[in-house]
């Protein structure tokens, strides 16, 4: 997960610890890997490089949105992958998934409904139909 980054990976930024315990809403940029307890919204502005890390031992109680999503702990409310969402042995998710692209590891538990999110693409239209 951290050994080897990917070209254009998002570095992390900022870290909430172990024994960490956050009641509030979160919003961030560039990357966050959470290693304990949040009450509230983890939502990533928006940007094509925010990353989320949710490490084993972490848990998040509510709605959480990034670019890139990596968990391994446990996430309990909607989700939305804006476009990788990476789900390693032990992770867990409570609640309605929204990605464009999924890896799941055997050991991953997903307990809610799986939608993908289309590309936008630019309206067709037909060379006929142009007056």
């Amino acid at each position: 997960m951290f050994g080897k980054q990917k070209k254009g990976a998002a570095t992390i930024d900022s870290l909430i610890g172990l024994g960490t315990s956050v009641d509030g809403n979160l919003r961030f940029r560039g990357g966050l890997r959470i290693d304990g307890h949040v009450s509230g919204s983890v939502i990533a502005e928006e940007d094509a490089s925010a990353m989320l890390v949710v490490s084993q031992s972490a848990r998040i109680e509510g709605p959480v949105r990034a670019a890139h999503l990596v968990v391994s702990g446990t996430i309990e409310g909607p989700v939305q992958a804006d476009e990788v969402l990476e789900l390693h042995p032990g992770g867990r998710i409570i609640g309605e998934v929204r990605y464009r692209a999924m890896e799941i590891h055997a050991g991953a538990v997903v307990e809610g409904a799986l939608v993908h999110l289309e590309e936008q693409r630019p309206g067709l239209s037909l060379a006929a139909s142009k007056a």
